[in-house]
């Protein structure tokens, strides 16, 4: 049989790392071994119990019909009262557009911008599907390295410095995965003066984890600062890591009425609208009480400031604090060459030994002269505890 022939466009991209090493973790599980997962960007908490009434509700009242591609009037609403409410950012729902998960209308806004040979400036480690997006697309990746020492976040001039004509857009994500890299008003200050000078330029503002920042300072992004740039700033936001709802894929942007236009019209044409049922509740999420986040970020400070403790007293491992976030990017270039192949070979090393990570490569850490692991602290503290422990023996052992 001749083998089926794919798309230059499929073929120029990688499946996820992340989500591979979640699935293996899941079928070594299934043939019984015990195997602790701290390969996904996933808050181990219930979802609040106000959401799930209201998607009880929803269903109750029948509203399992197809909405508006870009979500319902009521989605939209909640969606600019979060943004303005918990960004600073100042929007209407024509302004809005609802996806199924951030994910998705990142992927929308760069398919529907991208040309072949348009460049866009990513900084590394990056989240695993930038830049696959990018390529998917036919863009050309401009990798932006960033340093532990710095906080894994860049300057104006290193951004200036990679910025060309054929420039289209500037990814940022703050906090940031998989580094909890915080970006400060006084960075992007900066930064919003680089723009100016390069008027080319579309900024793509991931802020899902908006909520989750441990500097005791306000979130900074960038229209909030500089609303004379929102009509060259995508910003995204959602559910999934706020409201423990990553299963329920809902996620939300706003932007230029151009670019959300855009994004609405290719959803159109892939998935439609998103889930009807999974909207009630991200309106609940949104319009409901928001106390409860206070002390999902004290739990993740504490589980933050254990795996850091544990990571850095192992020989050979080092991570700095994450600002944001609930993940640890490790150092383990000690070990690289000397003890183990490559930081791939360190990964599966440590999951014959009950612990599922993912390799600093899957994030561009080569880029940046790195070579590690992340893990997810978003795990009971008797979990993390284990799976340090398993840590610690499974470097000891090489």
């Amino acid at each position: 049989m001749t083998e089926p022939r794919l798309s230059a466009a499929l073929q120029r991209i990688a499946p996820s790392q992340t989500t591979a090493m979640t699935d293996r973790a899941t079928e070594l599980r299934a043939q019984g071994r015990d195997i602790i997962s701290l390969s996904v960007g996933e808050p181990d908490f219930d979802t609040p119990a106000h959401v799930v009434e209201a998607m009880k509700a929803a269903l109750d009242a029948g509203q399992t019909r197809y909405t508006s591609v870009g979500g319902t009037a009521a989605m939209k609403r909640a969606a600019a009262l979060h943004f303005e409410r918990d960004l600073g950012i100042a929007t209407d729902t024509a302004h809005v557009t609802i996806s199924a998960g951030g994910k998705q209308a990142i992927f929308h806004a760069l398919m529907a911008t991208i040309d072949p040979g348009d460049e866009v400036v990513i900084p590394a480690p990056w989240w695993v599907s930038y830049p696959e997006i990018v390529r998917f697309a036919g863009g050309t990746v401009v990798t932006l390295p960033t340093q532990p020492e710095n906080g894994f976040r860049f300057s104006a001039a290193e951004l200036e410095a990679v910025i060309t004509l054929k420039t289209r857009w500037l990814l940022m994500n703050s906090p940031g995965n998989p580094t909890g890299a915080v970006f400060t008003a006084e960075d992007l200050t900066a930064i919003a003066e680089v723009l100016d000078r390069h008027p080319q330029v579309l900024v793509m503002s991931d802020d899902i984890y908006a909520p989750l920042t441990y500097t005791g300072a306000p979130h900074a992004t960038l229209t909030a600062l500089r609303p004379d740039l929102a009509d060259r700033v995508l910003t995204v936001s959602g559910v999934s890591k706020s409201h423990a709802m990553t299963g329920l894929r809902i996620g939300v942007a706003t932007g230029p009425q151009w670019l959300i236009r855009a994004m609405e019209k290719l959803q159109s044409h892939s998935s439609g609208n998103p889930c009807s049922i999974s909207q009630a509740g991200a309106v609940a999420a949104f319009e409901g009480p928001q106390d409860f986040l206070a002390d999902w970020r004290e739990t993740f400070r504490r589980r933050r400031e254990l795996v850091v403790a544990r990571v850095n007293a192992i020989p050979g491992l080092s991570t700095p604090v994450p600002q944001g976030a609930f993940y640890c990017f490790i150092d383990a270039a000690p070990l690289i060459g000397d003890k183990v192949a490559d930081d791939g070979a360190l990964a599966l090393h440590l999951l014959e030994h009950g612990v599922a990570v993912v390799a600093a490569s899957a994030f561009g850490g080569t880029h940046c002269g790195l070579a590690g692991f992340r893990i997810s602290f978003a795990a009971s503290e008797a979990q993390l505890t284990e799976a340090m422990d398993r840590i610690e023996k499974a470097v000891a052992a090489l």
